[in-house]
This record gives structure tokens, C-alpha cells and sequence, in this order.
């Protein structure tokens, strides 16, 4: 292998951010053979850094072996999410939970547009940076709260409050609304945000 060989990352997906120890495992001894690094990112995946361009394969066959997926294009985005109940004592809701249930509801969709970030939070406080997502989801007392078009970086922006103490059914039926807007209203990858004014956005502020 040469030193000068083309270097890659590759990423693991995490529903839930939860790390299976088979996984983990794998990913230890992968990383010890090849001298790689390990990056938990912000989006709550795994992320193995500097793999060889001739070891790609078969670090991803190895981890493909044990119920691995990965980062692509077109995936449908895994919900960002807080630890929640019964982990955290101001939890409202298992975030884990509800994090399946959407993911259940849209497994079998087509390729969603990128750039899209869903992030779900068991009680007001946001820890999992849902009012700076594009789908914000906040479990309160009586019900979620629903936010779009929130985002980070260098000119952070507050998400919109389209939805308040709604039900799970309507959480769910809100994001396939928003997700279809989205996809019909981008040609490749667009924020949330940027369509918050557009005439025909499915919902109203409240």
C-alpha cells in the first residue's frame, strides 16, 4: 500500500444515533488494521477517516456483514435526536421511539433531495438542535411542536413554528407534506429555508 495512495471517508449511518457493538467492534479492528481514524459526527454517524481507495471494499464488506448501511445520495435523512426518556430526566417522550416510527413510515420512498436535516427533542430545551433544522420536532406537555426552515452556520436562523401541541399521526403526515414541497420545488439540494416564502408552502405560522 502506498503512502501516497488516495485517501477516503466513509460513513456509517446510525438511526438513533445508536452504535451496535458488533458494529463498533468492526470498526475498531478495521481501524487498527489500516490505521484509521474515528469520527462521531454532529449528525450522530460514524465516520471512518483516511481508509485506502484499495481497502474501501472490503472495509465495507466487512461492515455491510454485520447490518451496516451508509451515507449516499438520496437517503432519506435520519432524525438528529436527544438522548430522551427514560435517559434524561427532563425527557417527555422516547425519542428513539418516534425516531423509527418516521423512519419506518418512509423506507420504501424515492430519493430524497439533499441538504434535508430532521431533528427530534424530547422536551423544550432543544438539545438536539431542532429549531435550527430544517424539520424541527419538540415534544411538549400537550403535544409536539413543529418548526421549518431552520438552520445553522455562519448566519444561523430560528426555524418556523408551523405546528403546536399536534399528535404523533399529524408529526408524521406534516413531514411527508414538507418533505414532498421540498423535492418538488428543488432541482438538486436547497435549505428549508429558502422556501419558507414561497407562495404554495403547504403551512402557515403559528
Amino acid at each position: 500500500m502506498s503512502s501516497f495512495e488516495e485517501k477516503m471517508s466513509i460513513t456509517v449511518l446510525l438511526p438513533a444515533g445508536r452504535l451496535p457493538l458488533d458494529i463498533m467492534q468492526k470498526a475498531h479492528d478495521l481501524a487498527d488494521r489500516y490505521g484509521l481514524e474515528i469520527y462521531l459526527s454532529t449528525l450522530q454517524n460514524l465516520r471512518l477517516l483516511n481508509v485506502p481507495q484499495s481497502a474501501v471494499a472490503e472495509v465495507k464488506a466487512a461492515l455491510v456483514a454485520l447490518g451496516a448501511d451508509f451515507k449516499a445520495p438520496g437517503k432519506f435523512p435520519i432524525p438528529r435526536i436527544c438522548v430522551g426518556k427514560p435517559h434524561c430526566n427532563l425527557g417527555l417522550i422516547d425519542t428513539k421511539e418516534l425516531s423509527e416510527k418516521i423512519l419506518a413510515k418512509f423506507v420504501g420512498r424515492g430519493k430524497t433531495k439533499a441538504k434535508l436535516k430532521i431533528a427530534i427533542s424530547a422536551c423544550m430545551l432543544s438539545c438536539s438542535g431542532t429549531k435550527i433544522s430544517d424539520i424541527g420536532i419538540i415534544a411538549g406537555r400537550n403535544g409536539y411542536d413543529i418548526f421549518a426552515g431552520g438552520k445553522g452556520g455562519p448566519a444561523p436562523r430560528i426555524g418556523r413554528r408551523i405546528k403546536k401541541e399536534v399528535g404523533e399521526d399529524e408529526v408524521l403526515q406534516t413531514i411527508e407534506t414538507l418533505i414532498a414541497f421540498h423535492d418538488s420545488k428543488t432541482g438538486t439540494k436547497q435549505r428549508m429555508i429558502k422556501l419558507l416564502d414561497h407562495p404554495d408552502f403547504p403551512f402557515p405560522e403559528v
